[in-house]
């Protein structure tokens, strides 16, 4: 009994420390990343993400959606890791190559003052990764849509992944299944897919990636039938049968550079400009049909979706810890 009642307290001592360690790998696991990430080392990181974003809406007004979408590509390739920002060299092809890119994405300028800035009030500390997650959210909120707390401590990966890119980021000519297999494979569900479709409230498509229904749906000679027949009409004078495809039209007809939840009572319209879009209330039997029915009538359930679905995708993978590095030029690989 006497050496029961000595042993007792190394045992629960013992226990305790396998318990916390238990604890600590669970919360390592969950939450590798966190709001307050730059506190300490670069207190000012968000306010200079949103003063950039500031000035370069007052002369660009699609830069918004241009720096959300940079976002979206770069987690679904490889996960939220900057790759997308990584220009050629003699060891990558660049994403910006690829397919789903080129030609269309946009914003890597602005993504270089905004590096530039944090470089110059804290060298080394904030990642280009963050910096689009950052972005992301000041795009948003700045025009009209919701605010919500960037989770951070992601770093920049060392490589891109082209051919990712083109495979994994979803196409405006797609079926809906495919779509949903895509959001499926990084781990989001048919709510994201619906809520994050959302950011389609603002911003502008290049005639090329709708202009097949216009004129010639899936090889009919005919346009896509769900396009409402005013709509087709404004888009053919938009985007001529014999033009180049590189004009643009508004995303969201009715408010095109606010973020709002005009974009679902579109599709209810069948005014939804790319078919990726019109397919979330035209797929019969679709279960994303009630999603936008409820997201066009009730905004507040849309931007706490929204909100909620890019702390989501902004959890794709980051690499944290010593993965990765903290580039100190967006466009490379530190070293290079």
């Amino acid at each position: 009994m006497k050496s029961s009642t000595t042993m007792l307290p190394s045992n629960i001592a013992n226990y305790a420390s396998f318990i916390i360690s238990i604890i600590l790998l669970i919360v390592g696991s969950k939450a590798q990343l966190n709001s307050t990430f730059y506190d300490n080392t670069c207190p000012n990181a968000s306010s200079i993400v949103r003063g950039a974003i500031q000035q370069a809406l007052q002369s660009d007004v699609r830069i918004g959606a241009s720096l959300i979408r940079l976002h979206f590509h770069d987690c679904f390739v490889n996960g939220c890791d900057g790759s997308i920002l990584l220009d050629n060299s003699a060891n990558i092809q660049s994403e910006k190559d690829a397919a789903p890119n080129t030609n269309s994405t946009r914003g890597f300028n602005v993504v270089d003052n905004i590096k530039t800035a944090l470089e110059n009030s804290c060298p080394g500390i904030v990642s280009c990764a963050d910096i689009l997650a950052l972005a992301a959210e000041a795009s948003v909120s700045l025009q009209g849509g919701p605010s919500w707390t960037v989770l951070l401590g992601r770093r920049d990966s060392l490589t891109a992944n082209q051919a990712g890119a083109n495979s994994s980021i979803p196409s405006p000519f797609e079926s809906l299944t495919n779509i949903t297999a895509k959001f499926t494979a990084v781990g989001l569900n048919t709510n994201d897919l619906v809520a994050l479709s959302g950011a389609h409230t603002f911003g502008r498509a290049q005639c090329r990636l709708f202009s097949s229904r216009l004129y010639n749906f899936s090889g009919t000679g005919n346009p896509d039938p769900t396009l409402n027949s005013s709509y087709l009409t404004t888009l053919q004078q938009i985007c001529p049968q014999s033009g180049s495809g590189f004009n643009v039209a508004n995303l969201d007809p009715t408010t095109p550079d606010t973020f709002d939840n005009n974009y679902f009572t579109n599709l209810q319209n069948n005014r939804g400009l790319l078919q990726s879009d019109q397919e979330l209330f035209s797929t019969s039997g679709a279960s994303t049909i009630s999603i936008v029915n409820t997201f066009s009538s009730n905004q507040t359930a849309f931007f706490q979706s929204f909100a909620q679905s890019m702390i989501n995708m902004g959890n794709i993978s980051p690499l944290t810890g010593s993965n990765g590095e903290i580039r100190s030029d967006c466009k490379k690989v530190n070293g290079s």
